[in-house]
């Protein structure tokens, strides 16, 4: 049994939200991710420095920092790290790829079930926003088979982004075209206890209120938002506002470096804590020659920020 694992619920997003925050004073973070400590995270728990344990999870994306590790590698790391869990980037040198095996994809699952590491998510590049209509459906099939390969490897949902608005096509019809794709991708993904997070990303596509458009044509209880922590966040009617428009839609959360004074981390950190998010906190950090060290570092800010140190 895994430390620390927080395991998918599909169901509970179901839920009535107000219904639901009145019974366990639960945000939409612990709709689909419910933490469950086994005793040795129990034990982890009693002996662990902060004041108070943190309601959410650290965790790492592989994209630049742990670009060259391999699964071992990572798992090392991360543990020697505390960090809980591990969002892996396609095209990277741990090759958690839909062209492994059976045989192959057992040994994964085994590998991150037998730590104290969750394999938390993988980090597609497959985005919907193109005007060819043969790509995207060929897009579409692509991240069928991807969610079928975080099902068979243990994770728990696949990433996936708009990339940005195609010229001479109204951004209207580009937004309602991403989310009827995933309309159809939260049924594929729900039938295999997978939940699809779409990251704020993008040119044009980043900004809150066009993500909002995308989950509300959407309307799948298996789609939510992964929080990308962009400089455009502050953008429009500033970062209040936008927080509040997806804060209810918000199923992971990406962050970078945590020391830029330019992004409001502590009031994000703040503000997940107030929504009773007890999802991960995803790294995405640039590459270091000593990433141990660094990455205890981060796990000390980010306590820090929250008033857990």
């Amino acid at each position: 049994m895994s430390v620390g694992r927080v395991v998918l619920e599909p169901g509970l997003m179901n839920i009535n939200r107000r219904d639901f925050l009145i019974a366990g004073g639960l945000g939409i973070g612990s709709l689909s991710l419910q933490p469950a400590l086994s005793s040795a995270a129990a034990e982890a728990a009693a002996s662990d420095s902060p004041a108070r344990r943190p309601t959410m999870h650290l965790g790492l994306v592989t994209y630049n920092l742990a670009a060259d590790w391999d699964i071992p590698t990572i798992i090392k790391n991360c543990e020697a790290t505390k960090f809980e869990g591990v969002e892996l980037r396609t095209t990277h040198a741990h090759k958690v790829e839909v062209n492994l095996s059976k045989e192959e994809r057992k040994e994964v699952k085994k590998r991150f079930a037998d730590s104290k590491v969750q394999l938390m998510g993988l980090g597609s590049a497959f985005d919907y926003h193109t005007p060819d209509q043969a790509k995207l459906r060929k897009d579409i099939e692509a991240t069928k088979e991807y969610i079928l390969l975080a099902e068979d490897v243990g994770a728990t949902g696949v990433k996936v982004r708009p990339n940005a608005f195609p010229p001479d096509v109204p951004e209207e019809k580009t937004l309602e075209q991403i989310g009827r794709a995933l309309r159809e991708l939260g049924d594929f993904a729900r039938d295999h206890g997978q939940v699809i997070r779409l990251e704020v990303h993008g040119r044009g596509t980043s900004l809150p209120p066009n993500i909002k458009r995308i989950l509300d044509v959407a309307n799948h209880p298996s789609v939510g938002a992964c929080w990308n922590s962009n400089a455009t966040d502050l953008s429009g009617q500033g970062w209040d506002y936008n927080f509040n428009l997806l804060k209810d839609k918000i199923i992971a959360v990406h962050i970078t470096d945590l020391f830029q004074e330019e992004y409001p981390y502590r009031k994000l950190l703040t503000r997940l804590n107030e929504i009773h998010y007890m999802g991960f906190c995803l790294a995405e950090i640039p590459a270091s020659s000593d990433p141990v060290r660094v990455m205890k570092y981060y796990r000390a800010l980010w306590l820090a920020y929250q008033g857990l140190l």
